[in-house]
């Protein structure tokens, strides 16, 4: 039995209203700004809303429901949720909530939680990641839609670009949407990308509903994980410069090409010397 001890909840009409009202300022203008800056709905999308069950997809599966209901666009939606191999109370919070909520979801199992335990050895997470957008892609195409909507936010694109220039030696970020390479015809899109964490995080806490967390049965036995890491990194530089997480963010927006060494698009790489005698230094 799921235990919603000590929360008292709200009704679903609360909640729905909240998101346009309360929360109007920090979820759904921010939603809908992504949406239209990014041109991530057209009339006639058929959108999968994928749903792990944790506080970003619920609020995403909310803030879709609200657009629809709301908005002027013409678009239909799917949700679908991956049971990765969560245990017995995980799957029972993710159906209570769902069920709460009035979301419709659609729930197939998988392996993903096993194999990546197998086969991803000490840093499981990418694998894992890798596996499940994989699944969620195939049952999205199964479905017939055209777009699959994931639950990223703000902070979670932030923290890649610090992720890739500090661990991996790159530069890039979570792109709002893009074009499925291995399944023709479909379209991620991330319409959370301005929200932040932290109201994401004071919307579910005042519906008196338990989001699940990771819920993972592999990355539950590791220590070090660095996405924790450099979040608590970002939180130490906002100390002395408030705007440093915005600034992150902005720094993907304003690369100036004239100031870069080399830089790659796919598989091409390219380097500063190809026209530099062409141009004149500044």
């Amino acid at each position: 039995m799921v235990n919603m001890e000590e929360k008292e909840l709200k009704s679903l009409h609360e909640i729905e209203r909240s998101i346009i009202k309360n929360y109007r300022k920090y979820i759904w203008v921010k939603f809908v700004k992504a949406i239209n800056e990014y041109d991530m709905i057209q009339d006639g999308d058929k959108i999968a809303v994928a749903i792990s069950g944790g506080k970003d997809s619920l609020l995403l599966a909310k803030c879709f429901q609200e657009l629809k209901k709301h908005g002027k666009m013409d678009f239909d939606l799917e949700f679908i949720a991956m049971d990765p191999g969560y245990k017995k109370e995980n799957r029972e919070l993710l159906e209570y909530n769902c069920n709460y909520l009035g979301i419709p979801v659609k729930i197939h199992d998988s392996d993903v939680f096993q194999v990546a335990d197998k086969v991803a050895g000490e840093n499981p997470c990418y694998m894992c990641a890798r596996m499940r957008r994989g699944n969620l892609y195939n049952k999205a195409k199964e479905l017939g839609c055209n777009k699959l909507a994931l639950g990223h936010h703000f902070n979670d694109v932030i923290e890649t670009i610090m992720l890739n220039v500090l661990f991996a030696g790159n530069f890039k970020t979570m792109m709002p949407k893009l074009h499925s390479d291995n399944f023709e015809g479909l379209e991620l899109i991330r319409p959370l990308y301005y929200v932040k964490e932290e109201s994401i995080i004071r919307f579910i806490n005042s519906t008196g509903l338990h989001a699940l967390d990771c819920a993972c049965t592999v990355t539950e036995k590791k220590e070090g994980n660095m996405r924790f890491y450099i979040k608590d990194l970002i939180e130490e530089i906002m100390k002395k410069n408030p705007n440093a997480d915005i600034n992150i963010l902005r720094s993907a927006e304003n690369v100036n090409m004239g100031a870069i060494v080399g830089w790659k698009y796919r598989t091409e790489k390219h380097t500063f010397l190809e026209d530099y005698d062409k141009k004149e230094n500044i």
